[in-house]
């Protein structure tokens, strides 16, 4: 008997520094199995999936700009980071019986398809993950404003943000002992308020697209699945 979801087609959007586990930078052989395994089972409940992960555990362009390179080089160098990180997820979840693609906004046909829109849609309708890598293929954009748009391109019903905190606060709870969890806010709060959860951006994208933005901790087991199945896990933006 199939269970009834919240959602018929997400795209999950994955940092790059979800990977590193304790570790300072790369990827943590323990992470990559387990978020495998989560993608896997949301899959197996007949929902569409698409992923977008960062590149942050091994470059970021503007932190590589702090280091003296040139911002284009380091947000392409970024966008590099991005492919290794999609092939690691790709092949953790092939390995767990999930067939999936790879599809790149920067060219690389030796190891990845090129971005087509209706190639994407298509490959999640025959049951495949699709990993958007490279993010929109140019400089100055986030991979959560990549995910923003590869969410509208793809009609997705939501964009699920795994992130290392329970979900929207009010100021960073690392910092503010004060910071409350906000289980709902409105597209337009997130705009107004410099919380760093996503960018402007991403934030106006899924906005124009009525795509509501689901915000919660990916480090705690099961938590995928949970969002999907329509539990009140972490945050909801949107403006329902």
């Amino acid at each position: 008997m199939s269970v009834p979801t919240a959602y018929r087609r997400i795209v999950l959007k994955l940092s790059g520094e979800v990977l590193m586990g304790n570790q300072p930078f790369g990827i943590a052989p323990e992470v990559l199995p387990q978020l495998a395994s989560e993608i896997a089972e949301v899959r197996a409940l007949g929902v569409e999936v698409a992923v977008v992960i960062g590149g942050g555990n091994i470059i970021r362009g503007i932190a590589a700009t702090e280091q003296g390179l040139d911002r284009v080089t380091g947000d392409y160098m970024g966008m590099l980071a991005t492919i290794i990180n999609a092939l690691a997820l790709q092949d953790a979840l092939e390995k767990r019986g999930c067939f999936t693609r790879v599809l790149t906004a920067v060219e690389m046909r030796e190891v990845a398809e090129p971005f087509i829109r209706r190639r994407a849609i298509r490959h999640l309708e025959k049951n495949r993950v699709v990993i958007f890598a490279a993010g929109t293929g140019n400089p100055f954009f986030t991979t959560d404003s990549a995910a923003a748009l590869r969410a509208s391109e793809i009609r997705a019903d939501a964009l699920l943000k795994g992130t290392k905190v329970d979900g929207l606060y009010t100021a960073d709870p690392a910092r503010d002992a004060g910071a409350r969890l906000l289980k709902r806010a409105s597209y337009q709060y997130l705009l107004e308020h410099t919380l760093q959860i996503m960018d402007a951006a991403a934030v106006s994208l899924c906005q124009n697209a009525a795509i509501p933005i689901r915000i919660f901790n990916i480090r705690v087991p099961g938590n995928i699945r949970r969002v999907v199945l329509g539990e009140d896990v972490g945050s909801t933006v949107s403006d329902a």
